[in-house]
């Protein structure tokens, strides 16, 4: 009998799911965390900010006033009012963002390897199609249109990371980084739906002359010309063709991230991307993306408003799916990963702490209030009552996720720290090194110094207690000053 060949599938080891994340790839995860954390942060609070701005009666017209201020060159046909700048305009740099992440995603991250991207990417689709398919059911049951089947489809990672930052819940590595995978493959399928599903009239002179603009734009890249000279003004040709054409002007943000080069070549410590990257995601968390909740997020907000949300079928059907549809999903998606594909859950982690991260997935902001406007333009009413169900989904399923985390706080906490532990001192986490011989060689002259200090502290205090010992017998055993009596 032949012994089986070593590549056959059963000698394959299992892949686990919410593994510990390789070094590399937690320190970049950490870094752009931290980054869509603040920018979560910033965004909450434009949230909030723009609800008290349309709300409170003295400001309301102040809001509306701001909102809709035109300015623009009206002979390019950009003569936009300052909301429609902010949507149009200010998240293009969004989903340039985007586009750099997924680029990165596709060639240097988890999804290059197939085998590792079937998880997001099956999680991400199945999270985008439960919460359209609870949509048109709650619709279709209700008498409700169903144009706004794709508005519950987003995820906003700011958002949710926003939400782990105030309730302080220490979420392993490892399913943050699931979010973040998550939500740029669920960025990307909804950059498809608003290219296919929301494009209604094209120019094609204005397309093409955006398409020349993209291929200048890539022969440039190609060719090693730097300065930001020459980028950025190229940048808003493209961004003003492309939007002129019909076309959703974000679209070109997304296109132009993904030409950039995300692999290091010989001598270089980061690559073209990830330094622009760099420069660029804090001016879309900290400004394109707040900016376009201020002008967006303020809908008017009453008892009889939040009434209607859960009584008409096309807001119930957004809140529903958000809450339920994407909770289910990605809960289901990565269920069925795991039950047809020979991956297995990580042994730190318990199917309640995948569910409680599908639930802070449910969490839909930014994309899912363009969607709302582009869904249901014209109808200014049904817009304003769509958005306000996209604010009142995504807190039930922040208050929702926050109850789920907290249960298991204790043993995020303690996996945090395990990660975190650098007993060498050497600024690299202990749990990345175990497998090498110099840093046992390292830990052994730790323990021999401590060993040898606890030694010396253990003789001081022998010496102390000797000492002590022979001073008491002393006076004991010596002679009273009168008769010789005892003392």
């Amino acid at each position: 009998m032949t012994a089986p060949r070593a590549d056959t599938p059963r000698d394959t080891p299992p892949r686990k799911v919410f593994g510990r994340l390789s070094l590399p790839e937690r320190n970049y995860v950490a870094d752009a965390l931290r980054t869509e954390t603040v920018g979560g942060v910033l965004l909450l609070v434009a949230a909030v900010a723009a609800l008290i701005w349309a709300n409170i009666p003295a400001l309301h017209d102040g809001y509306e006033s701001v909102s809709h201020f035109h300015l623009g060159p009206g002979a390019l046909g950009l003569n936009l009012s300052i909301e429609h700048w902010a949507a149009d305009g200010l998240l293009a740099v969004f989903f340039f963002v985007a586009g750099i992440e997924l680029k990165r995603e596709l060639v240097a991250g988890d999804l290059k390897d197939p085998k590792a991207a079937a998880l997001p990417v099956v999680a991400a689709l199945c999270g985008m199609a439960v919460p359209a398919l609870v949509y048109v059911l709650t619709n279709l049951t209700g008498g409700g249109a169903l144009d706004g089947w794709a508005v519950p489809t987003a995820t906003d990672i700011a958002f949710a990371l926003a939400v782990l930052a105030v309730i302080g819940t220490s979420l392993p590595s490892a399913l943050r980084a699931f979010l973040l995978t998550l939500a740029v493959v669920d960025d990307l399928f909804a950059i498809l739906i608003i290219a296919v599903f929301f494009t209604d009239g094209i120019d094609f002179a204005a397309l093409g002359g955006a398409v020349v603009g993209l291929g200048l734009f890539w022969l440039l890249l190609r060719k090693g010309v730097r300065g930001w000279y020459v980028y950025v003004p190229l940048a808003l040709v493209i961004w003003a063709l492309m939007y002129n054409s019909g076309v959703h002007a974000t679209i070109a943000g997304v296109a132009m991230g993904l030409m950039l080069r995300c692999t290091t070549r010989e001598g270089e410590e980061h690559s073209p991307g990830e330094h622009i990257e760099h420069l660029v995601r804090p001016l879309s968390a900290g400004l394109a993306v707040p900016l376009f909740a201020l002008f967006s997020a303020g809908v008017s907000v009453s008892g009889g408003a939040l009434g209607d949300v859960f009584t008409q079928p096309e807001t119930l059907g957004v809140v529903l799916g958000l809450v339920v549809g994407k909770t289910v999903g990605i809960f289901g998606g990565t269920w069925l990963t795991v039950r047809f594909t020979r991956a297995s859950l990580s042994e730190d982690l318990a199917w309640a702490d995948v569910f409680a991260v599908a639930s802070l997935a449910g969490i839909g902001f930014t994309v899912s209030l363009l969607i709302g406007e582009l869904a249901f333009e014209g109808d200014a009413v049904l817009t304003d009552e769509v958005k306000a169900a996209v604010l009142t989904g995504s807190l039930i399923a922040a208050v929702l996720a926050t109850v789920l985390l907290k249960v298991r706080n204790a043993k995020y906490r303690r996996m945090c720290q395990d990660e975190e532990r650098d007993d060498d001192l050497d600024g690299i986490p202990d749990i990345y090194e175990e497998d090498e011989p110099e840093y046992h060689a390292r830990m052994a002259e730790i323990y021999d110094r401590k060993a040898a200090e606890h030694r010396r502290l253990a003789a001081e205090k022998a010496a102390e207690k000797a000492s002590a010992r022979h001073g008491l017998a002393e006076v004991a055993g010596g002679a009273g000053e009168e008769d010789d009596r005892p003392a």
